[in-house]
């Protein structure tokens, strides 16, 4: 079965950024499900996926605009040390949980002062050329339930 469009393709992965250091890896773990065609990945990975078969690997490298996009200049913002759980220990180049109105949110620290913190809310990838390696371990159609929820869910069961 090919990977394509309604269909979900069950994936090890490692990640790695533009000067090759490891970001990410799953080959020690469960694969990971992904619903093609709809908006869950990003889109040089999903290109990359589309029509190949379980059991190919592969590799690929993608620039800035088909992976975590532009460095955008508007997403840096002066924040309340208040929206942190732990404001005392936040450092000039660490990633730190935001808490925001519409949830969670992770963010590089730039700045620390008093009372307020210059934060990043560019993913850390943004604006990199970014490698990976890929195993397609498994593919199958995607369940009704999958494509209402425009997700792919490990079992193909509803677990909302």
């Amino acid at each position: 079965m090919k990977v394509e469009r309604n269909k979900v393709v069950f994936i090890h992965y490692s990640l790695a950024d533009e000067a090759g250091n490891p970001v990410e890896d799953n080959f020690d773990d469960e694969p990971t499900a992904l619903l093609m065609g709809h908006g869950n990945m990003m889109r040089g990975l999903e290109s990359a996926l589309t029509g190949r078969e379980a059991g190919e690997a592969f590799e690929v490298t993608l620039k800035p605009e088909d992976a975590y996009g532009a460095k955008r200049a508007d997403q840096l913002q002066r924040v309340s040390k208040k929206h942190f759980a732990q404001p005392k220990k936040l450092r000039v180049g660490d990633q730190a949980v935001l808490r925001t109105e519409q949830g969670q949110r992770t963010v590089t620290i730039i700045k620390v002062g008093s009372k307020f913190v210059d934060v990043d809310l560019n993913h850390p990838l943004a604006g990199q050329t970014v490698h990976f390696k890929v195993n397609i371990v498994r593919v199958r159609d995607a369940m009704p339930v999958e494509l209402s929820h425009g997700h792919a869910h490990a079992d193909g069961k509803d677990h909302h």
